[in-house]
């Protein structure tokens, strides 16, 4: 069928429409707005509108280029800008106990996936013939670090469009219910502390921290503040991608069996190098770009990302196989069942527990809310625990990765 709109440029100012037309309502105060949001998070609305008009073939995923430059451009960026803010010393006044229970959570995705396939396939094989569990995989990316990981790994795994849409409602549908059931429980966190014999004094500590830190004014920015910010992330980009272009060809040249571990691919090796770089670069004065606004830059490219992901999708194939939710119920249960056990374990308070998980699955967004549902002040927790998940996402979600593709082939 042929596409309405096939020049790019007009592409993307529609796409840049969609989004600013979801910050703009997201930050309306009405009612309506409000409880739509709550239900449908703003990134999904940036993600199934372009699925929506690809799918009716106003515009044309398939066809336009604009994916492929955001992919090479603004998700290394993107991923600069979320790891170059993490600060080791403000996680470790957080304690081991916040730690423990957002540890063992990442571990719940990492040990969940490769179960879940495993539970699914010897019920309906036919379910993940193929490559389904490369879209699958990209999900331990979200869960553990967020949708910048997951994008990442979607460029490392390669699933077909129709295979990651798949993934997509997976993710979010699953990840929405326990968001709901954490966000029950914050309202329950007394009772919750009490079952878990849990030292609430520390929260409260935290909490003081933070409403200190929350005085700190950010400083105003001027056009070199934001070309610094730019040449950061940017600059990092191009020196990943010259590291790329020359590890890439001598692997495929002395170690071609590393194929399957996707070690031959140039944006395995981008994406991995930019979250190292990140990290190094945050223990150096360059980590000062975030007073200049690093991780709004990081949000906007993200949101660009998403948006150019969605046009490639087709939202009637996405929900073709319900069967796949039964994976990503199971894969849930796996990370909510070892956070609890941590949190029960070492008697970390609930919130610990909420945002833990949170920083884990919903990423910063989603952290911060629901750290926020305990106290304003307490938002920031949730962001830096996110952050943590940023900058071990990609990685972690990588060696799960294999390891679903390992029980997807027994």
């Amino acid at each position: 069928m042929h596409t309405l709109i096939t020049n790019d440029a007009i592409v993307f100012g529609l796409l840049i429409g969609i989004i600013a037309f979801t910050f703009y309502t997201s930050s309306i105060k009405s009612s309506f707005w409000q409880k739509f949001y709550q239900i449908i998070p703003s990134i999904l609305v940036c993600y199934f509108v372009p699925g929506l008009l690809n799918s009716f073939h106003v515009i044309s995923g398939e066809e336009s280029k604009l994916y492929a430059v955001a992919s090479k451009f603004l998700l290394p960026a993107c991923l600069v800008y979320f790891t170059i803010s993490i600060d080791f010393q403000a996680l470790k006044k957080l304690g081991p106990k916040a730690l423990i229970v957002f540890f063992a959570g990442s571990l719940g995705v990492m040990v969940g996936g490769p179960v879940s396939i495993w539970v699914v396939k010897t019920i309906w094989p036919e379910v993940l013939a193929g490559d389904v569990w490369r879209g699958l995989a990209t999900i331990a990316g979200s869960w553990i670090g967020g949708s910048a990981n997951q994008t990442a790994l979607k460029e490392v795994f390669q699933p077909s469009p129709e295979v990651f849409s798949q993934a997509i409602a997976v993710d979010v549908i699953t990840a929405e219910l326990w968001l709901a059931v954490l966000l029950f429980g914050v309202a329950r966190s007394a009772k919750l502390d009490k079952w878990l014999g849990a030292d609430t004094s520390a929260v409260e500590e935290v909490k003081q921290k933070m409403e200190a830190e929350a005085a700190h004014q950010q400083q105003s920015l001027s056009v070199k503040d934001l070309m610094m910010v730019l040449f950061v992330g940017f600059g990092t980009t191009a020196v990943a991608h010259a590291c790329a272009d020359m590890i890439v060809p001598f692997i495929e040249t002395h170690y071609p069996d590393l194929k399957k571990f996707s070690l031959t691919s140039s944006s395995f090796w981008v994406i991995s190098l930019v979250t190292l770089f990140g990290l190094a670069l945050s223990q150096t004065k360059a980590r000062q770009i975030e007073r200049m606004g690093a991780s709004q830059f990081g949000s906007l490219f993200l949101y660009i990302l998403i948006a150019t992901i969605g046009m490639q999708m087709n939202v009637i194939s996405a929900l073709d196989k319900p069967q796949l939710f039964l994976i990503g119920l199971i894969w849930m249960f796996f990370h909510a069942g070892f956070t609890l056990l941590a949190a029960y374990l070492v008697k970390a308070p609930f919130f610990f527990t909420a945002v833990g998980s949170q920083a884990n699955v919903g990423g910063a967004a989603s952290a911060s809310v629901v750290a926020a549902a305990f106290h304003p002040s307490l938002a920031s927790v949730g962001v830096l625990l996110a952050i943590l998940g940023y900058a071990l996402g990609t990685y972690c979600g990588y060696l799960t990765g294999l390891m679903m593709q390992w029980v997807n082939n027994l």
